[in-house]
């Protein structure tokens, strides 16, 4: 094997990638929608019969078939990787108790935010096409919310006091959870083969994504503390009996240990791998922040996850949407994500504790964004085979990752201005503060 291509390769693609990161994070825009759009213009632009991808010399497979060129292969393991990493992160910032307190109405939020979603993604294609699996991998894609997009503009309007913010945090912390039980239920299913799927698999497969979370959960909140409570006594009683400070393990180490175990548990079990690595991160999410933890695998998943966001815009053809009713199909789905969760959502606020028409909005479209979360199910979907297809065919893929890209676009200057109209600035400048 030689090394020089491959190493040309990584540096050219992860460069490009910082680029659009950038370019997007420059204009208030998340940056990996710069990573997918770099993606996207590598596999379709091409010049005088060369592209970039002829150069680097990446021939990206069919779905469903292996690949055969190291360079895409060595790619496409930086981002699986990084997706694992990523939601890793996402696990350490997770603490259980949060996640068990946030109160009944962050419940109803989270509950209709993943029923109504789904039902709309669900029955939309089941009306349009019938293909059961399609209709399964769009529902669970619309379920998602990414939380990071939606704190990080609640930070920036350094509102996160506010009862509107913690519920959405909140709400979106139960919602990833549900989302991973959701997801673990469609990869089963359609791993199982539509055609011979009984109603025991059925339940064999909600049996085992229920228990495995709800067992990592327990474990994070009743085993977790005890052994970090070990750990300190015995450097208290080592420090007093020898007037040394122990060497301490490396907690880093032993969390991408633990990551790696549980996800490739998950794997073995049928459900999807980001699933366990998820998990791994919650078991260590109360104290990730004093072993600083939370900064190295944050650094280790900048690195990796910009390849899975290329990878994600590798796969989108844009001479799919050259028909009609690809481009129509774009427009519902993009509209059904949108009300789904501002109704859905809005309602569960609602239903909660009765909050005005403006906390309901806010909220609703707090949840909106699909992000990271919402690729990472079709990508999933992409690569799965059933009798011989794809879960996912590659014309829904590519609608999926623009609805999650639209929505993630959308959502923040709307959620800001809603939050603006109901939260007045305490201070407002004027020319006279100025003189």
């Amino acid at each position: 094997m030689d090394l020089l291509p491959i190493l040309v390769m990584l540096l050219v693609l992860f460069l490009l990638a910082r680029i659009g990161n950038r370019l997007f994070e420059r204009f208030g825009m998340p940056g990996l929608i710069g990573e997918i759009i770099i993606g996207i213009a590598i596999a379709n632009v091409v010049i005088d019969g060369t592209s970039l991808l002829t150069i680097l010399d990446i021939d990206i497979p069919a779905p469903g078939e292996e690949s055969t060129n190291i360079n895409y292969s060595v790619m496409y393991t930086f981002a699986e990787l990084g997706v694992i990493f990523l939601l890793f992160s996402v696990g350490l910032e997770t603490k259980v108790g949060t996640l068990l307190s946030v109160g009944k109405t962050a419940m109803f939020v989270a509950g209709l935010g993943v029923i109504v979603p789904f039902v709309l993604g669900f029955a939309f294609i089941m009306a349009q096409e019938g293909e059961f699996n399609h209709a399964m991998f769009l529902g669970a894609a619309m379920v998602a919310t990414s939380v990071g997009i939606t704190a990080r503009v609640i930070k920036d309007m350094h509102l996160m006091e506010k009862r509107e913010s913690r519920i959405i945090v909140g709400a979106a912390v139960i919602d990833d959870v549900l989302g991973m039980v959701v997801l673990a239920i469609v990869k089963g299913i359609a791993d199982s083969g539509d055609a011979g799927l009984e109603i025991l698999d059925l339940i064999i497969i909600v049996v085992e994504a229920v228990i495995f979370v709800m067992a990592v959960i327990a474990f994070a909140k009743y085993c977790s503390p005890k052994v970090y409570r070990f750990k300190m006594r015995y450097y208290e009683s080592y420090t007093k009996r020898t007037g040394k400070v122990p060497r301490g393990y490396n907690d880093f180490i032993i969390g991408i240990i633990v990551c790696f175990a549980l996800a490739a548990f998950a794997e073995y079990i049928g459900l999807a791998a980001i699933i366990g690595a998820f998990l791994a991160g919650m078991v260590f999410a109360d104290h990730a922040w004093e072993s600083g933890m939370d900064k190295k695998v944050d650094t280790l998943t900048t690195f990796m996850i910009s390849f899975f966001f290329l990878n994600v815009g590798l796969q989108v053809d844009l001479s799919a949407f050259t028909t009609t009713d690809i481009m129509i199909d774009v427009v519902i789905v993009i509209l059904l994500a949108l009300v789904s969760k501002y109704i859905g959502c809005g309602l569960g606020a609602r239903l909660g504790e009765k909050m005005d028409k403006d906390s309901c909005q806010i909220i609703g479209v707090g949840m909106i964004p699909r992000g990271e979360v919402g690729i990472i199910v079709a990508s999933i979907g992409l690569h799965i085979m059933v009798n011989g297809e794809p879960a996912l065919s590659q014309g829904l893929y590519s609608v999926i990752v623009i609805m999650a890209v639209a929505t993630t676009i959308i959502a923040p200057p709307v959620l800001s201005k809603l939050f603006r109209r109901k939260y007045k600035p305490e201070y407002t400048a004027t020319a006279d503060d100025l003189t």
